[in-house]
């Protein structure tokens, strides 16, 4: 059952009708609860007051796919426009980014050229970058691009994705880059041929990540809502000495906000991940497919002003 509810929402987050009708009346399904809000500006006390209560955030313009040139460089500037402003406000929070976004479905030359410019004002203001891991297709050329750059550039993170085969060979690839990782099962419908087929081989292949990055001494972000993960990653740590300084938790916005609280109350470092823009459509529907829990998100959103 759980198979084909995420198959369903994986479905719906590829539509473009309900795209379109969810930009209208995406407030009424429980948007805002997981959305920082259409622009930068909106989301910003709703940082501070996280930075407020000791949580750390990263921030994420929604929007992917872009094949226009000219929207690929607008989709930049928001970037270094939202580095800006996290500066200028003091914020603690970092960006993530997608390449999709920047335009790696129209040439490599243009992401290229988008994200020096992005990691440019990045370095100058200390303010890190993550680039977000999408479907498998685009797994390579993410990785390849993320290397390039690494050795530029060393306020730059990326992501790797547990319920992929490739990962663990992926981390050996990685381990020269001295990288900053943020370790997830995955969001995206795949294929048998290069992605796991069921929950237990993504978590156990999750802990195989978390732990072989840890102990190859690389900052590890464990972006995970699951409580077993989560008490892996305690014991993990406690068993090898890692100090907290080497390592966080990750959790969307407005998921598991007692399971933060507690995390910081326990000492750990914790880090919110905060999307914000009109194009949420697509980020909602893969939560809701990751997590059914995630549905009383929509029917409270329905029913509750």
């Amino acid at each position: 059952m759980e198979a084909i509810s995420k198959n369903f929402f994986l479905y719906l987050s590829n539509n473009k009708l309900l795209d379109r009708f969810a930009k209208r009346f995406g407030k009424r399904f429980g948007a805002d609860k997981i959305v920082g809000g259409e622009t930068f500006s909106q989301a910003i006390p709703l940082i501070q007051q996280l930075n407020h209560e000791g949580l750390q955030v990263t921030v994420d313009h929604l929007g992917e796919f872009v094949n226009c040139e000219a929207e690929a460089r607008d989709r930049a500037q928001e970037c270094i426009r939202c580095i800006q402003s996290i500066a200028n406000h003091q914020l603690n929070s970092e960006v993530s980014l997608k390449l999709t976004s920047l335009g790696l479905d129209i040439n490599r030359e243009l992401v290229i050229e988008n994200m020096e410019t992005i990691l440019e004002e990045a370095e100058k203001r200390g303010v890190t970058v993550t680039i977000d891991m999408e479907d498998s297709s685009r797994c390579e050329a993410t990785l390849e691009i993320y290397k390039e750059l690494k050795d530029k550039y060393e306020n730059l993170g990326t992501v790797v994705q547990s319920y992929l085969y490739r990962s663990d060979k992926d981390l050996d690839e990685l381990d020269a880059c001295k990288p900053y990782l943020r370790l997830v099962k995955g969001a995206y419908k795949e294929s048998g041929k290069v992605a796991f087929p069921d929950k237990e081989s993504v978590d156990k292949n999750l802990k195989h990540l978390i732990k072989k990055n840890l102990l190859n001494g690389h900052y590890t972000a464990i972006a995970s809502h699951d409580d077993a993960i989560v008490d892996y990653t305690k014991k993990l740590v406690e068993e090898h000495d890692i100090p907290n300084e080497r390592f966080e938790f990750q959790m969307l916005y407005g998921m598991r906000n007692q399971m933060q609280k507690d995390l910081l109350k326990e000492g750990y470092n914790v880090r919110v991940y905060m999307p914000y823009g009109e194009d949420w459509y697509g980020y909602f529907m893969r939560r809701l497919a990751e997590r059914p829990a995630n549905i009383a998100f929509a029917i409270k959103g329905i029913f509750c002003k």
